[in-house]
Order: C-alpha cells, then sequence, then structure tokens
C-alpha cells in the first residue's frame, strides 16, 4: 500500500502563480523492493500532480533514507518534468530482434528447487477444520508462505501477504481451503 514519508514545507512555484506542497510517496514495488515517486499539492485546490518513479531502493528505510535528502533544486526540476514531461522521437526500427526476450539478469538468484509444503492443508482439513488451525499455528511463517505457494493458494508474491504475519496466514489459508473444499462439495469431518 502506497504511503507518504516526506512532505515538504517550502513551497515550489511554476509559471503561472499557482504553488505547490511537495511529498515523497512510496510504495513496495510489485518484483521486490520499494519504489518512490513524487506528488505536488497545488494552493489553488486543482488536481494533484505525480511525478513518475523517481527511484527505486531496495527497502522503505532506504527509499526514506532516499527522501530526506531531496534539496529544493530536486523538487523544482521534478515539478517541471512532471508539467511538461519530454517525449523523445520514437527512432524507426528496420531490424528484427535477434532474441525473444533480455539476456538473464545476472543479480537474480537462481532458481530454487520447487517449493514442497510441509503439510496438505487439504488432507488435513478433511480431518477437521480445528486441527487444520492446530497444525497450521504450530508453524514458523517461513512454512505457511510454503504452503501458500506450494498450493497456490493465495497471491503469495502479492505485497498485502508479504505483510501478514504467521496468525494471519494461517487464517488466510483455513479461509482458501474452506472455500476450495465448498467449490468441490466435498464436506469436512467432524
Amino acid at each position: 500500500m502506497a504511503e507518504v514519508l516526506v512532505q515538504f514545507q517550502e513551497p515550489l512555484s511554476a509559471s503561472g502563480s499557482t504553488l505547490y506542497t511537495a511529498r515523497v510517496c512510496g510504495r513496495p514495488a510489485p518484483d521486490g523492493g520499494w519504489e518512490g515517486w513524487i506528488e505536488f499539492v497545488p494552493d489553488d485546490g486543482s488536481k494533484i500532480l505525480r511525478s513518475q518513479r523517481e527511484t527505486r531502493q531496495s527497502d522503505r528505510d532506504a527509499l526514506h533514507y532516499w527522501a530526506t535528502g531531496l534539496t529544493q533544486i530536486y523538487l523544482e526540476g521534478s515539478l517541471a518534468r512532471t508539467l511538461a514531461p519530454v517525449h523523445p522521437p520514437r527512432p524507426v526500427v528496420l531490424a528484427e530482434p535477434a532474441y525473444d526476450g533480455p539476456a538473464p539478469d545476472s543479480w537474480a538468484a537462481a532458481p530454487g528447487p520447487a517449493v514442497q509444503a510441509v503439510l496438505d492443508p487439504f488432507s488435513v482439513y478433511l480431518k477437521g477444520e480445528d486441527l487444520l488451525r492446530q497444525e497450521l499455528n504450530a508453524l514458523s511463517e517461513w512454512h505457511l508462505r510454503n504452503i501458500i505457494h506450494a498450493y497456490a493458494l493465495l497471491g503469495a508474491e502479492t505485497p498485502e501477504i508479504q505483510l501478514l504475519g504467521r496468525p494471519e496466514l494461517a487464517e488466510r489459508i483455513i479461509l482458501a481451503v474452506r472455500m476450495a473444499m465448498e467449490r468441490s462439495a466435498v464436506p469436512p469431518a467432524g
């Protein structure tokens, strides 16, 4: 979920008489890390403007640190880019690419072995929801995330799921299994 990390007090001016208050916003990036942008709140009540992504940092703390170092000059430049974005002309491409995609990311970790879950939530659910709850609450957060991933129960990589702790993950697994079982009309025992 996006949040305001820093709001600057000194107003920015652009062409005309409108003054803007700048604030740095950020959110977890869909593929990891945090991305940040700047919103410009006009003093005349007109529409709030936002920049394109200004930075990408490894985590929220790094993004906050970056935001606290921004100068008035940087903010003015970002406002100018936001008000009048530059669209360079696209070159005419006559050649065909040699590959269907980019080279593998040298910084990305090698794919690990297939995720294996420590228990099958569906088979335990058939023995009773209370037993499944008991078994899940005895597992670590890491094991719960493996179960979610191995059985494709939830969007395992979504920022919302990444923020949940062990009790919330266990309850989400139970709910997902219950709903899947109800759809398949297999009644649980006991």
